[in-house]
């Protein structure tokens, strides 16, 4: 009797402290009863159609899919253009996090808003998922416990394209680069791929964000006679760089462009004539797959556009996210970023492959290497890719143990 009563004893306190480290609605720590997200980045200049209302959307379909409660608590949405100014940005994500009650500020596009959120979001204690910037620094040297970085960065581009353009014999470079961090770290870490591959570096020039006039800077690198000029840049800054380029008769004249951050989006500007043959790399594509093209489809319905890899991406991050507050039975930002660290992801973006968070806050998955197809290859609207490679997640991104963040070595 007495053992039969004894395991009764333990079998319900067993259950007890199983119900009580479990995460209910009914036991929820979520602050303001609601859990908010911010979608912060460029909504009217040349990172507009990069991400953009678009990522807006994209999160909203995320909130959408989750079923728009967790914990038992509403999930918010809200929204900004920081116009890729620091000084706004924070401005604005300052505003969010001290007096509006937002949990998460996410896509981030341009790196020097997104460095400068970030480091507000490491003195607040909330969580910060860049998406759109692409600096590496953001994981590396800047790196915060509470920040993440998910579908790509400056490491991964120039793995891809930079080591894939010289294979092909490309061996000389010239850089056209963004001043600003993004544009910096990007023509640095595409150079040392280029010079561990055999290459050479022959110079660079710089120019501001939103250049409209391009001449200047393209008479520098056709005069350089480097094979290849790298446009270390995005958005209407890449599409405006081709363009031109196509004026001045670079690519006639024997050179090669490679867009080291060019999206779907930059392709259907440009249009298959134009940019039909360049090398580029993606975290994700529409057309990949039937879970990609049912996504997208159902993302077109609402956009009238297909969606890049930033705005699949932003939808993946709020996924992810989500699961991490269920997980934790919280909206804390310490503990949110802990779980998802610990949780794996799982979802459209990154396909059956999955992806891992790592400590150092850099979201690792699969890259892929794709070139643009020519108008006769295209058999449908927005089919614009051919899949060269898959590059392993494993050698997509720097290595953990290289990371400068001081995180990864814990």
């Amino acid at each position: 009797m007495r053992s039969s009563f004894a395991k009764s004893l333990l079998a319900g306190a067993a259950l007890a402290l199983a119900a009580a480290a479990a995460p209910t609605a009914a036991n929820a720590q979520v602050s303001g009863d609601t859990v908010k997200i911010g979608i912060l980045n460029d909504q009217s200049g040349p990172y507009a159609d990069f991400g953009g209302k678009g990522s807006v959307v994209a999160a909203q379909m995320a909130i959408e899919d989750f079923g728009g409660t967790v914990l038992g608590k509403k999930i918010e949405l809200v929204s900004a253009d920081h116009q890729n100014k620091p000084d706004i940005g924070v401005s604005i994500a300052r505003q969010w996090f001290d007096a509006e009650g937002v949990d998460m500020i996410g896509e981030l596009t341009t790196s020097s808003v997104a460095l400068a959120v970030q480091d507000l979001a490491k003195e607040r204690g909330k969580v910060n998922i860049v998406v759109g910037a692409a600096t590496s620094r953001l994981t590396g040297d800047a790196c915060s416990p509470t920040g993440f970085h998910w579908a790509y960065d400056t490491y991964a581009l120039s793995r891809g394209t930079g080591a894939a353009v010289v294979e092909s014999g490309g061996k000389t470079w010239y850089f056209l680069t963004a001043d600003y961090a993004f544009g910096h770290q990007l023509e640095k870490d595409t150079s040392e791929f280029v010079t561990a591959a055999g290459g050479k570096v022959l110079g660079a020039v710089r120019h501001p964000l939103n250049t409209s006039d391009f001449s200047s800077f393209l008479l520098q690198a056709q005069s350089s006679g480097a094979k290849v000029v790298g446009l270390a840049n995005a958005g209407t800054d890449t599409t405006n760089s081709i363009k031109q380029a196509a004026e001045f008769g670079l690519v006639a004249g024997g050179q090669k462009l490679a867009g080291l951050l060019f999206t779907l989006t930059d392709a259907h500007a440009l249009g298959l004539k134009t940019a039909q043959g360049l090398t580029l790399t993606e975290g994700w594509y529409w057309d990949r797959n039937d879970e990609s093209r049912k996504w997208g489809q159902r993302y077109f319905d609402k956009m009238q556009r297909m969606p890049n890899m930033i705005q699949a991406g932003t939808y993946s991050s709020v996924m992810h996210y989500l699961n991490a507050v269920k997980a934790a039975g919280t909206d804390d930002g310490k503990a949110v970023a802990a779980k998802m660290k610990e949780l794996p992801v799982k979802d459209v973006f990154v396909g059956e492959s999955g992806g891992t968070v790592r400590k150092d806050g850099r979201m690792v998955h699969d890259m892929y290497l794709f070139e643009v197809k020519t108008p006769a290859e295209s058999k449908k609207p927005w089919d614009y890719y051919k899949l060269v490679k898959t590059i392993p997640a494993k050698d997509a991104f720097l290595p953990i143990e290289k990371s400068a963040c001081p995180l990864a070595k814990s």
